[in-house]
């Protein structure tokens, strides 16, 4: 595939070929499962196009089965009955390694009648470009290296804070790696409108598609916050009063079932003072993207409205720090008490190790951002979590260094993985 562009989940996918029979490769459309997977197959099935594979899983195994290994199966989730098949032929090979593929954009429902994939399958997420994959960040500052204690000093990208903004609006989608905006608005205008239009109804049956925008355009609103559902449920609704709680959580299950939800949960520490956690997730699409086209706003938007921006900026920051973060089999948390102290990201890996991160647009406000991190960290019961491995503050432009207090400064245009 000459046009491939690497992702950081190729490393991660050769790992989980080489310790289990079969990996599952999860993620929304257009995130670049089929391309990443297509790379290291040998045999190809397109199972939601390919009427005579789907027949064949029931009246003839063979003609799927039977072919050159690892065999991926694309867009599985449409024949459901595919899972128990592909667990039987690991089990067939004696477990053999990197067998099977099996890409999906829609998770289906838990079903009685599928068997458990424990020690056969391994699943990986995928997810929208971050500006590393993309070429926006030329990745000088690795996440990694950060996690093991290194100090590393680098630059930005070049980007500006416009160029910036213009990227969360376009997105990591890579269908769009080489469009502008305009051409990537009116593209991701059909994906949400294919969402809202098919693929949810599809989940939920068919309902009032208003208010599913209501829905999107509410979550959108509350970006980077962590909003209860009965607030959503009265956003959305307006001057006609709430949407029903069951409508909202079913319209939230298929959202996540699509996997263009992407929630930090709330990170549960001890504490030293007796301040109560909240446990709220924040909210977070697996886009920046999504959230600007539901909203109907451009960069030149963002521009003229600051405040918001930095919202929108922070899920950015936050999209590429789970990327980062998975490929060392960590996750990305948030922490908020009820006195309304927070930080923006924890990203914690395996080995009880773990970091705080901070993220302000402008560099006027590291000072800040670094002095509640450091606040933060008297308030953890460092004697069962450890003392932290690094306090960062990413920013948007400027220089990466260590400051005299022992916190990184870096803009996201020069992290990498």
């Amino acid at each position: 595939m000459p046009d491939y562009r690497a992702r950081v989940a190729d490393r991660e996918l050769a790992d989980l070929m080489a310790a289990v029979g079969a990996v599952l490769i999860e993620g929304p459309k257009a995130s670049g499962k089929t391309a990443t997977a297509s790379r290291v197959a040998a045999t190809v099935f397109d199972m939601d196009r390919d009427s005579t594979a789907r027949a064949s899983i029931e009246l003839n195994s063979k003609y799927l089965f039977d072919r050159p290994t690892p065999i991926l199966f694309d867009e599985w989730q449409t024949v459901p009955e595919l899972w128990n098949s592909v667990r039987r032929a690991v089990d067939a090979f004696d477990r053999g390694r990197g067998l099977y593929l099996l890409t999906g954009s829609a998770r289906p429902r838990d079903d009685v009648n599928r068997h458990s994939g424990a020690g056969r399958f391994a699943t990986l997420r995928m997810r929208p470009m971050s500006l590393f994959e993309s070429g926006h960040s030329n990745g000088e500052v690795s996440l990694a290296a950060l996690l093991d204690g290194e100090r590393q000093p680098g630059r930005d990208s070049g980007l500006t804070v416009p160029d910036l903004m213009e990227r969360v609006v376009v997105g990591g989608w890579p269908d769009l790696l080489e469009a502008d905006e305009a051409t990537a608005r009116r593209w991701l205008t059909g994906y949400l409108e294919q969402v809202i239009e098919v693929d949810v109804p599809s989940m939920v049956g068919r309902r009032d598609p208003r208010t599913l925008r209501r829905v999107l355009t509410s979550l959108s609103r509350f970006v980077a916050h962590a909003p209860a559902t009965r607030t959503i449920a009265a956003d959305a609704g307006g001057e006609r009063g709430p949407v029903s709680p069951a409508t909202v959580y079913s319209h939230l299950d298929a959202l996540e079932r699509l996997q263009l939800l992407d929630d930090s949960e709330a990170w549960m520490p001890h504490m030293r003072s007796r301040s109560r956690l909240r446990s709220t997730p924040t909210r977070y699409f697996v886009d920046p993207s999504i959230a600007t086209t539901a909203l109907g706003v451009s960069s030149a938007d963002l521009l003229n409205d600051l405040p918001a921006a930095g919202y929108h900026f922070e899920a950015l920051v936050v999209r590429d720090l789970r990327v980062y973060a998975q490929r060392l089999g960590g996750r990305v948390d948030t922490w908020r008490d009820e006195g309304g102290n927070e930080v923006d990201a924890i990203i914690a890996v395996p080995g009880g190790r773990w970091a705080a991160v901070e993220i302000k647009m402008s560099t006027a406000e590291v000072d800040t951002a670094a002095a509640n991190l450091t606040k933060f960290t008297q308030r953890i019961d460092t004697s069962r979590h450890g003392d932290p491995q690094c306090l960062i503050v990413i920013t948007a432009t400027g220089s990466a260094g260590v400051r005299s207090d022992g916190v990184h400064v870096v803009p996201i245009t020069a992290l990498g993985p």
